[in-house]
């Protein structure tokens, strides 16, 4: 298990069991961030720090929806961040007091390390954990930007692909850029919407003033942002996904254009050589010279696939 341990002047303390106590006690725990803990963990941790056994046990089972949580003495958050396309996303589990913020996560992106680095730069000119709170959320949504930017990077490269030539690793990258959005979607709303209600006064964390509130403004309107470029993305590749599925049809019916046009062309000559294929005396003992043979058994065929090629043509089929 990896842990990082801040206290409120700034400085990185080893993260141990006896020193998060120690700092708690003297309310200068600043922020303890916990990257894949252990249940026996999450148990000792709850035990000093007073968290209710409900949100623990949030923290022990991931897969939560995006919330938020008023309890008596703290504020349970559930909150999502992004590493990549091809990753899975990463939770965000955020216990909040006046005394500490402690942040459970499984995952890693690069919101903590640039968060870490911030409080540790500024030191003691950083000591207030609902500031460090809304920085940590704003990392994680603004995680989304650049990803969602090289997402519609791929959009527009597989629709200029399938356009040129479209192959069935295009359809299955299709579904599963699908699938990775309609997993944002499903956290993004939800988490947009936890965001409006603290803003709106429906819930309320300690420490709130209206100064800190306009941060929280600026959270709610990226949130509503990256909400409102989901909805985009999934438009443009429902549009991919037809633009595949028109293309692919349209070369069917071209293949199948030009095997009829082969066809037809074989009709006629199939129908000729049929017909003076027959053994019948009379035709045997009457067509014997050489014009004959070229003017009905060669140019008769000659004749019918130029008649049927100039008629191809004028009506656009060729």
């Amino acid at each position: 298990m990896k842990a990082y341990l801040i206290a409120v002047d700034g400085s990185e303390v080893d993260a141990s069991r006896e020193a998060a106590m120690r700092l708690f006690n003297e309310d200068k725990l600043l922020w303890l961030d916990l990257f894949d803990p252990d249940d026996e963990t999450l148990t000792q941790l709850s035990g000093f720090l007073g968290i209710h056994p409900l949100a623990t046990e949030d923290a022990q089972h991931f897969g939560q929806r995006p919330k938020i949580e008023d309890y008596d003495d703290f504020t349970q958050i559930v909150a999502y961040g992004v590493h990549s396309t091809t990753e899975p996303l990463v939770e965000v589990h955020c216990f909040y007091s006046q005394h500490y913020l402690v942040t459970v996560r499984k995952g890693d992106c690069a919101a903590f390390a640039a968060v870490r680095e911030t409080v540790t730069r500024h030191g003691g000119k950083h000591p207030n954990r609902l500031m460090l709170l809304h920085r940590l959320l704003g990392e994680l949504t603004d995680g989304f930007f650049p990803v969602l930017s090289e997402f519609d990077d791929q959009i527009d490269e597989i629709q200029d692909s399938i356009l040129a030539k479209p192959t069935d690793q295009q359809l299955a990258d299709l579904f599963t850029m699908k699938r990775w959005l309609i997993m944002v979607r499903k956290v993004i709303t939800p988490q947009r919407d936890m965001i409006a209600s603290l803003v709106s006064g429906v819930t309320e964390l300690p420490g709130m003033t209206r100064e800190i509130e306009r941060y929280f403004r600026d959270l709610y309107d990226h949130l509503i942002r990256i909400s409102d470029l989901v909805d985009s993305y999934r438009d443009l590749l429902t549009g991919s996904l037809d633009s595949y599925l028109s293309t692919v049809s349209n070369r069917l019916n071209q293949v199948t254009k030009q095997l009829t046009i082969i066809a037809t062309i074989f009709l006629p000559l199939s129908f000729l050589t049929g017909f003076f294929g027959q053994n019948f005396g009379w035709m045997v003992q009457r067509l014997t010279s050489l014009g004959v043979f070229l003017g009905l058994g060669i140019g008769t065929e000659i004749a019918a696939v130029t008649g049927l090629l100039l008629l191809f043509r004028r009506r656009g089929w060729l």
